[in-house]
């Protein structure tokens, strides 16, 4: 079965002429026509197009090419731009709008061979931890369809963890490739910040977005990150640093690898199954060579209200665009106020209206300094924590959410409890340090739980060295969801 294989399986199959790119595909799209009506994973996709990229994959094999993604199909986020294809963001207020350019992990997906296939769901701008602020519809998990995926990423966590796609793309604010990727158990790596760029990502925080990859185990998030990281000259944020092959280190032991476990992390609101999980795979990693201490990140308990802050704000600039004007949906009015109010009162749904109503308030005459200069210092003193930390040790390991997926609808009605569902992630991005949830066991009801390890800045080698060999100690990533 082609779309149950991970990137180095599929890879190794094509090269040995056991498979064809246009197999594997179709496979893939057999698995959405039998599965996706009951997961909502994608909003779209483009059936005859995968299958031509597919073909002229398999030609360029023929001819003896040789690139690290060459006729792997691998699904976007719908918040990524690919050229002439949709790009709704989940929301109402883009309408049929479709890109007329190409983001730049694209173009380098497709310089690798890549086939780009669908675009997968998500919470409306990537506002949401559970994917049911969505237009389309909530995306279910694969373990249980009665409960949420994750989010905002929860199309991609989806897409992977039932074997829809290869690999997907996301991105992570705070934490929306992560969590997912822990309640859907698979594995997902968000970057430092600026070391993948964000040009034709449709931007909801810009100082804490990054893309990342969500994938069936590490050594394909190495090879994805791989081929998507460099620096750009359309992103003024991307570093121009050397990417060095996120492959290398995968199968070294950890021999002497120092984590810390912050005690914050470990506190109030923390489900005893995953607690349990996470200890038992620190200890896993202990009994590999690392060494375990205890560290504090005293600056923990305000980092959910920094994020809010910050983020929130940055959201209530970036998403002024949207006006009905220029492109998307357009509700007309009796004048240009009346049918830009219309317009974004019909086309945003009510979370997305929060989040703006929330930044504008912070950054408002009068607030600016109470709440978003105030922010602004105290995620400094987030980022010097973490920096501290990382004198003494190299890696910090944690939950990567408090709980197992909820039930669709649990939280709903209460904001300040789906916010909480990024405690343990936020930071991360905050911080604009490195991390990575792999899956690290399952609770008595059958759900995956995700343990997630940060890197210092730049730090994604040591990271992914220590989740590969976390990942190849034990079987929690080998395990899939029944969806016979």
């Amino acid at each position: 079965m082609p779309h149950k294989l991970t990137i180095q399986e599929l890879t190794a199959q094509l090269a040995a002429k056991q498979l064809t790119a246009r197999e594997a595909t179709q496979a893939c799209l057999d698995r959405i026509a039998a599965v996706d009506g009951r997961l909502n994973a994608f909003n779209s996709h483009d059936a005859e197009n995968a299958l031509a990229q597919a073909d002229t994959a398999d030609a360029a094999i023929a001819a003896g090419e040789s690139k690290p993604l060459l006729g792997i199909p691998i699904a976007i986020k719908d918040v990524i731009a690919v050229k002439d294809q949709p790009l709704t963001c989940s929301s109402k207020i883009l309408g049929e709008f479709n890109s007329p350019y190409e983001a730049t992990v694209i173009t380098k997906l497709r310089n690798a061979g890549a086939i780009i296939f669908g675009r997968l769901n998500m919470d409306e701008f990537a506002m949401g931890s559970s994917t049911e602020n969505s237009a389309f519809g909530v995306s279910r998990n694969p373990w249980d369809t009665g409960r949420i995926p994750g989010g905002s990423s929860g199309g991609s966590a989806v897409a992977v963890a039932a074997d829809e796609c290869i690999a997907a793309l996301g991105s992570d604010t705070g934490g929306s490739i992560r969590q997912p990727a822990a309640l859907c158990g698979c594995v997902g790596l968000k970057p430092t910040y600026g070391r993948v760029s964000r040009y034709g990502l449709v931007a909801y925080a810009s100082s804490l977005d990054q893309i990342g990859p969500v994938t069936k185990d590490t050594r394909d998030a190495a090879t994805l990150l791989n081929a998507i990281s460099g620096h750009c000259k359309y992103d003024s944020t991307s570093i121009p640093r050397n990417v060095p092959d996120y492959t290398a280190p995968l199968g070294r032991d950890i021999k002497g690898l120092r984590i810390g476990l912050p005690k914050e992390f470990l506190g109030e609101g923390l489900d005893p199954e995953v607690r349990a999980a996470t200890e038992a795979a620190v200890k896993q990693l202990a009994e590999l060579g690392a060494k375990v201490t205890e560290i504090s990140l005293p600056h923990t308990e305000y980092a959910v209200a920094t994020y809010y802050i910050i983020a929130t704000a940055e959201a209530s600039a970036n998403l002024a665009r949207f006006e009905g004007v220029r492109y998307g949906a357009r509700v007309e009015g009796d004048d240009p106020e009346a049918m830009n109010r219309a317009t974004r009162g019909a086309g945003f749904g009510e979370e997305v209206k929060r989040r703006i109503i929330l930044g504008t308030y912070v950054l408002s005459s009068g607030y600016y300094d109470a709440y978003y200069l105030r922010a602004q210092k105290v995620r400094t003193l987030i980022r010097n924590d973490f920096l501290e930390a990382f004198e003494k040790v190299d890696l910090i390991a944690s939950p990567t959410a408090p709980t197992a997926a909820f039930k669709i609808g649990e939280k709903a009605d209460d904001p300040l409890q789906m916010y909480l569902s990024d405690i343990y992630t936020i930071s991360a991005n905050l911080a604009s340090i490195c991390g990575i949830s792999v899956p690290c066991g399952f609770t008595s009801e059958n759900l995956p739980v995700g343990l997630q390890l940060l890197g210092k800045p730049f730090g994604e080698e040591t990271l992914l060295q220590a989740a590969h060999a976390y990942e190849q100690s034990t079987e929690w990533h080998q395990r899939k969801p029944d969806l016979s």
